[in-house]
């Protein structure tokens, strides 16, 4: 197979994906007949060639994926017009916490914040994908410990927690996951696909003293679906 037919290959892959594709998945397209470097090559290539359109090609956490860019985001909100889900404070700082802390405990998040963490905000950034738990801390009552997960790095558009912004003074930025709502995996897969449980939307009970607070839609990169 020449690299024109090889990056055709790749360039249909990565547009009928419905999520992130890793490296060794796009090896698997071409059977052995084209190396790791050069589809690494190609995926510059498509970068390149996708530079001056509508969408653009981007490095995450789980693999490489088509998005759309954000100044495509004003007309595609058009298609979409449904308010995004929203999330109260605490659920938020909870992730936030999350994120910067890693890994963390509840009783760690509750120190943070100076209030309770309900059930019912750990489940929710569990079940939209954000969150999960990766073992146990050995002390008393072995407390689960909560990590991010790579779903929560490609829906910030993020290759890796290290292109977080720093956190100033010790203090958590929770700017940094402005935008989350707006995450969509691919170019063609529906608005509401993947859509999670309306759990996970649920406003938090008030047992906090947070009232409901949307993330911010515009954030960088954008990552709305543009359907074909």
């Amino acid at each position: 197979m020449d690299t024109q037919d090889a990056k055709r290959v790749l360039e249909t892959a990565l547009i009928c994906a419905q999520a992130p594709l890793p490296l060794r998945e796009m090896l698997v397209l071409f059977d052995q007949q084209v190396g790791a470097d050069t589809v690494r090559c190609l995926l510059d290539e498509l970068a390149i060639d996708w530079k001056d359109r509508g969408c653009e090609l981007v490095a995450l956490a789980s693999g490489w994926r088509l998005q759309s860019r954000p100044e495509m985001r004003e007309y595609l909100d058009r298609l979409n017009p449904e308010k995004p889900p929203r999330y109260s404070r605490a659920a938020m700082e909870t992730l936030a916490i999350i994120a910067y802390r890693q890994p963390v405990t509840r009783g760690d998040i509750e120190d943070i914040r100076g209030v309770g963490v309900t059930t019912q905000i750990i489940k929710a950034l569990e079940d939209r994908g954000w969150i999960e738990s990766i073992g146990y801390r050995e002390t008393a009552g072995r407390p689960a410990l909560y990590a991010t997960t790579r779903h929560f790095l490609d829906d910030l558009g993020l290759a890796s927690l290290d292109q977080l912004p720093a956190a100033m003074d010790g203090q958590v930025p929770m700017s940094s996951l402005h935008g989350l709502e707006s995450a969509q995996p691919s170019l063609l897969e529906p608005a509401d696909a993947g859509a999670q449980p309306a759990a996970a939307d649920a406003p938090e009970a008030p047992a906090d003293d947070e009232t409901p607070a949307p993330v911010d839609s515009a954030s960088p990169p954008d990552r709305h679906a543009a359907n074909a």
